[in-house]
């Protein structure tokens, strides 16, 4: 019998080790778009992070009463609704931000992210074990767009949360911004960059090749 693994292996794991965007390549579109800025970083993260933690609870909850056939369009259903609650929230309290999301709160809605937990895990478990799983993709989601994002906001603009942390060049100091920093290329070298470091770190993560290339040896007989 397979011995069940504690809620903290299940928070913690997908923070480094079994991290949602740098092991699995998810939710990389909106990691490149909305990480520009610290701020717009942490309100992307902190409401995919609320999506996928109620999605779960929801449909773990109702797991035994979806008939396989419809399953999918049930949990797209929810995730929708909670995606149109939030989106509501933010335009409310926080329009400025929201704008400059532009449709990428929406577009949680499809993050392969959210609907693979709620598939993969939240269907086939307990509403605590699937909100904790939940949560800590959620957390590791977040910490790689905020890493980016503060990158990008600092050496793009000399800036950290609107906070000028390096005088630039049209102050009269010694920083020239990196214009390319604030382009969506800079995200994906960047995210590139952390995948290679954290598999340089943790080997075990290198997928297996998928061919051998041939002995240029035995090649050239």
């Amino acid at each position: 019998m397979a011995k069940p693994i504690s809620l903290w292996t299940t928070l913690t794991e997908p923070l480094i080790r079994q991290n949602p965007v740098t092991l699995q390549i998810l939710g990389i579109c909106s990691a490149l778009a909305v990480t520009t800025s610290v701020a717009t970083a942490v309100t992307m993260s902190a409401s995919l992070t609320v999506v996928i933690v109620l999605s779960a609870l929801l449909v773990s909850l109702i797991r035994r009463h979806i008939p396989d056939s419809i399953r999918l369009i049930v949990q797209i259903v929810i995730v929708a609704s909670l995606v149109i609650v939030i989106d509501q929230f933010l335009q409310a309290y926080f329009f400025d931000i929201s704008k400059r999301l532009s449709v990428f709160v929406s577009l949680i809605t499809t993050n392969c992210l959210v609907l693979g937990r709620t598939e993969s895990f939240s269907r086939n478990n307990p509403p605590l074990p699937s909100m904790v799983d939940a949560l800590g993709n959620g957390l590791g989601y977040s910490l790689v767009l905020i890493v980016i994002g503060s990158l990008r906001e600092l050496f793009g603009t000399g800036k950290l949360l609107g906070y000028q942390l390096f005088a630039t060049t049209d102050q009269g100091g010694w920083f020239e911004p990196l214009n390319l920093m604030l382009l969506a290329p800079s995200a994906f070298f960047l995210i590139g960059g952390l995948v290679w470091a954290i598999r340089s770190v943790l080997p075990e993560q290198v997928e297996a090749a998928e061919f051998t290339p041939p002995d240029t040896e035995e090649a050239g007989r």
